[in-house]
């Protein structure tokens, strides 16, 4: 049977491909500005033409979003609950929301490790879909609450890909050290926050280049499930070719 078929016989299941819960840190660090270039770039980022034919390639089985902000230890904020983006106008109403949404007053510290557990019993509302993923960006180490890598084996997180959108500063240092700052920020998430096989970081050279971050990282959040992942889920058996799983 091939992929085609295979998605086609789920016609009328509604079945939920991917669901994708997206954290957007509004600590202390990001200000009024650059909360606006975050949920606008979001925004946008979903509407653009390939985000968008990717979100609504195939409305019978439809990704799953919902949005939050983070930033203390207690302070998250659930921005958009979950919605299945099975047509244009839901994915309009999404990013209406978001363009018009005003910033709240939050604690002003970085909890990375809880926002990891919020988006992680967010992901719990999903245990149908076929792919959980938690998607957070930051611009900033943890100084708040348990440390990312504290809560990596916490039971909400089991099944959840993390990956990150990392953010470097807007202001422009001289010489390399924007790159450097980029680096070692970079390494930080990819040794305390990002988990799961196929889990990676984005970056973005500050606030004003969120948006096109953001629409890369979509893109290859929602290149599809491998046949590999699908198998189980449509019931396909594994054949073996010369000692090969295919």
């Amino acid at each position: 049977m091939t992929l085609a078929a295979a998605l086609a016989g789920t016609v009328g299941q509604a079945a939920c491909r991917q669901a994708l819960a997206l954290g957007l840190d509004v600590s202390g660090s990001v200000d009024g500005p650059e909360y606006r270039l975050q949920m606008d770039g979001l925004a946008n980022a979903l509407e653009s033409p390939a985000v968008a034919e990717a979100l609504l390639s195939a409305p019978e089985q439809p990704v799953h979003l919902a949005v939050f902000e983070w930033s203390g230890d207690s302070d998250q904020r659930l921005v958009q609950d979950w919605i299945a983006i099975d047509s244009a106008k839901a994915l309009s109403a999404l990013a209406h929301r978001l363009r018009n949404t005003p910033r709240a007053a939050l604690a002003p510290v970085t909890g990375l490790g809880p926002a990891l557990l919020y988006g992680g019993t967010l992901l719990g509302q999903k245990p149908d879909c076929w792919k959980r993923t938690l998607d957070v960006s930051g611009d900033g180490k943890a100084n708040s609450g348990p440390r990312p890598r504290d809560v990596k084996d916490a039971s909400v997180l089991r099944g959840v890909t993390v990956n990150a959108l990392v953010i470097g500063s807007d202001a422009q240092p001289t010489g390399n050290q924007a790159q450097d700052d980029i680096a070692e920020l970079s390494a930080y998430f990819t040794a305390e926050v990002i988990q799961g096989a196929d889990a990676f970081i984005i970056t973005a050279l500050g606030f004003q280049d969120f948006e096109n971050a953001m629409t890369r990282k979509l893109l290859k959040e929602l290149q599809g499930l491998s046949l590999t992942e699908l198998r189980p889920r449509l019931g396909l058996k594994r054949r073996q070719t010369a000692g090969v799983s295919h």
